[in-house]
Order: structure tokens, then C-alpha cells, then sequence
């Protein structure tokens, strides 16, 4: 190789180390401008001190994240912290965060993008609420007024329902939900619907047995407490339904009439309402509860058995008799009164 090619190949060389070293600092420019406010004096020095809660929503912008931090006392300098974000372009995820006060920006940053380190508050919702409880659980554990949900409850529509159900009751599916900070009262409620469908596509319910599936599954998981009751309670209730005897069931009467007790009294029973299965025959008009996978199973796969009768006899344990005669049933009746004046405090 003579003198000129030696001279080309080192140009071409060096025109190569100041691109990659260009392309280097443009890559790093937000940790190189990070460290020049550091030094002039516009961003903390960190790690910090304490623990603040910094709240990340869906959609929230880094400017509206900058405002956040600085205002709890995260940051130091708006600017640079919302600058820092304009060079590095970095992903934020909803959740809620536990940084420190007197933070670097570009450590605040680094923990607000840092999914794995986003705790979001869970939401339990047992099987068998009907949703004048369940909203105050949500309400509770959202934060958002009770009354939001509340408003959506005769709005079926809105939810991708048919309008020609009474209500939302029962198409809300009982589990542990992970909600986004700043849902609103419909996206809660459409996640929880969403999640009952999934459950019905599951079993392969078709969509006009559907509602009668969830009133059947919502009134066994009222008035089961062991598991394998719900298959018997599920076969009792058809086998009344299939020789046309009303279901009579006590869970039903307490809804239609806006009452929380195990027992009802003669003028709820006389009370006409579309829930009373002891004035109307066969199942009520909608469902009265929550029901969960073990309920809808029940109702799709009742047990074998000739029962048209079930009593609790044991409020406590949930203990229940079956029975197939009238006579057999007053016995049961007589242990469950028996076991009531033992505990008054039951109703």
C-alpha cells in the first residue's frame, strides 16, 4: 500500500470515529445535558431522602408528569426535568410510584418508566354481591363517588348489553381486578362485564340461554354456601321449575324487596315484584347477584337427584338438608328454627 492509500484509508478512518462519535453523543445527549445542570445547580444531586406517592395515568403526558414531581417535591427545576424527557422520549406506565423527595431527574424518571416497580391497588369482589354492595367496594376502593356507578346500573345499553335487561345485575363478574389510576366508573364496570362474557364464551353458553344461565347461577350462589350444594340447590330449583311448583326461595324475595336477610316476612313474600318466585312461578326476571364460575357451572351441570326441597339447617356452617317430601323438609325446618333459638343473632 503506497503513501496516498495509507492517507485515504486513515481519513477515512477518522470520518468514521467522528460519526460514531457523534452518533454516540447525540444518543447520550439527554444524560450529557443532565449532568450540565447538575452542575450548574438546576437538579438535585440525589438519591433523596423520604417517600413521596406519584400517581401515573393512562394518557398522561410528560409535561403533566414534569408538574406532578415538582409540586411533591421530586424535582427541582421544571425545565430540566421536562427537557431530560423531550431527549430521551421515555415510555411511562400508569400505576402508582414511590420515589424520593429531592430525586435526580433522570433517576425519577428512570423509576417512573420502570414497570415492574408500578403498584396498583387491587380490587376484590366477592361472589354473591349484588351491585348495591359491589358499588360501594368499588367506591371504596377507587375513590370515585358511589354514585357514579350507580347511575350506569339500569344502562345495559352502554355496556354492549341488550336494553331489554332490567339491569347490569349479575352481568359483573366476582374477581380480583387491577384497575388503571383514573378509570372511570364506565371503563371499570365495562372491564368487569367484559370479563363476565369471557367467562360465558368459557362454558359456551349460547346468547339466549345467557340470561337465564346467570339468574339461575345467581340465585344458587345465594343460597349455597358448599360447593358441592350449589349442584344440588341447582337441580332442587329445576326440579320444581320442570313439575311447575314455584321456586319459593327466600334470596329472591329479599331482593325484589330491597332487604339483606336470610328470612323474609309475609308481606315480602306478598310483595308483587318481578323477583318474588313465591307469587310468580319459575325463575325471577334477572339475576340477583354476583354469581362465580362454581354457580354458572351449577347452573349448566346440576347434580342427580330427586330433591324439591333444601333447608340450611346451620346458618353458621352452611350446613343444608335436602329432601324429596314435603315431610322430610319439616323436619329440616324444625332443626333450622331449633338452631335459631340457640342463635338469636342470626335473621
Amino acid at each position: 500500500m503506497n503513501k496516498l492509500s495509507r492517507r485515504r484509508v486513515l481519513a477515512g478512518f477518522i470520518v468514521f470515529l467522528l460519526l460514531l462519535g457523534g452518533a454516540v453523543a447525540y444518543a447520550n445527549k439527554g444524560l450529557i445535558r443532565a449532568a450540565f445542570e447538575q452542575m450548574q445547580g438546576n437538579d438535585f444531586p440525589g438519591p433523596g431522602t423520604g417517600e413521596v406517592q406519584i400517581t401515573v395515568r393512562a394518557g398522561d403526558s410528560g409535561e403533566s408528569i414534569t408538574k406532578q414531581l415538582l409540586a411533591a417535591g421530586v424535582i427541582k427545576n421544571f425545565r430540566t426535568t421536562y427537557q431530560l424527557i423531550l431527549d430521551t422520549n421515555p415510555t411511562f406506565y400508569p400505576g402508582i410510584f414511590t420515589l424520593k423527595l429531592q430525586m435526580r431527574s433522570a433517576d425519577a424518571i428512570s423509576a417512573l418508566t420502570d414497570q415492574n416497580s408500578a403498584s396498583l391497588r387491587r380490587t376484590t369482589i366477592k361472589e354473591g354481591l349484588r351491585a348495591s354492595v359491589l358499588f360501594g367496594v368499588l367506591a371504596e376502593s377507587t375513590g370515585l363517588p358511589k354514585s357514579q356507578f350507580e347511575s350506569l346500573f339500569n344502562k345495559p345499553e352502554v355496556f354492549g348489553l341488550s336494553a331489554e335487561l332490567p339491569n347490569i345485575e349479575g352481568y359483573l363478574f366476582p374477581a380480583t381486578y387491577t384497575f388503571a389510576p383514573g378509570s372511570t366508573a364506565k371503563e371499570i364496570l365495562q372491564t368487569m362485564v367484559d370479563r363476565m362474557q369471557q367467562e360465558i364464551r368459557s362454558f359456551g353458553i349460547p346468547a339466549a340461554k345467557t340470561h337465564e344461565v346467570l339468574t339461575l347461577a345467581s340465585v344458587i350462589q345465594k343460597e349455597a354456601r358448599i360447593k358441592e350444594d350449589f349442584y344440588r340447590v341447582s337441580r332442587t330449583f329445576l326440579n320444581r321449575i320442570e313439575i311447575g311448583m314455584h321456586l319459593q326461595s327466600d334470596a329472591t324475595v329479599s331482593y325484589g324487596v330491597g332487604g339483606n336477610t336470610v328470612s323474609t316476612s309475609r308481606a315480602d313474600r306478598a310483595n308483587k315484584n318481578g323477583y318474588n318466585t313465591y307469587l310468580y312461578p319459575g325463575l325471577p326476571i334477572g339475576p340477583i347477584s354476583a354469581p362465580g364460575s362454581v354457580a354458572i357451572d351449577a347452573a349448566l351441570n346440576p347434580a342427580q337427584g330427586k330433591w324439591l326441597y333444601f333447608c340450611t339447617v346451620n346458618l353458621e356452617t352452611g350446613e343444608t338438608v335436602f329432601s324429596e317430601t314435603y315431610a322430610q323438609h319439616e323436619k329440616a325446618v324444625a332443626q333450622w328454627l331449633a338452631w335459631m333459638k340457640e342463635n338469636p343473632g342470626y335473621e
